[in-house]
């Protein structure tokens, strides 16, 4: 993972220079909320006893917000900057995620802490500081919790 102060996002390609984008249009963009990752965190400390300090880049997500709810409902659209956003999923937290830290995983995946993925509908650079807008929020829907 590589942190960057702006970058280009196209229906084309998604994020620019993650290869993801380009293939799977549905899911060219994934967006995390510092605030869904520290209530993981804060969860798996809870259960483990120990304070913890992971970045944020150990989730993988392409963007990172602060002071805004992600809509936590599939056809969502959100404006980060220039780029318009359509949310298609929440974003599966994956066993990568039991490698970085045992327990997140788990923490990560009710109440969409994982984050969204998203398709583009409109491109743009986006940067440091620009304003996260939710323009359509349906009604929200919950993700099913992991077995076991």
């Amino acid at each position: 993972m590589q942190t960057v102060d702006a970058v280009d996002i196209s229906l084309e390609r998604g994020i620019e220079g993650d290869h993801k984008g380009a293939k799977f249009k549905r899911r060219a963009v994934t967006i995390l909320a510092i605030e869904d990752w520290q209530a993981a965190l804060s969860d798996v400390a809870v259960a483990s006893s120990d304070p913890i300090d992971l970045d944020w880049t150990a989730r993988r997500a392409n963007l990172l917000v602060e002071g805004v709810r992600l809509p936590r409902a599939i056809g969502a659209t959100l404006r980060i900057g220039p780029a318009l956003l359509e949310v298609t999923y929440p974003t599966t937290p994956c066993a990568r995620m039991d490698e970085a830290l045992a327990g997140l995983r788990k923490a990560l995946h009710p109440d969409w802490r994982g984050g969204v993925t998203c398709r583009v509908l409109e491109g743009g650079r986006v940067a440091l500081g620009d304003r996260v807008e939710i323009i359509h929020a349906p009604p929200e829907r919950k993700a099913n919790r992991l077995p076991g």
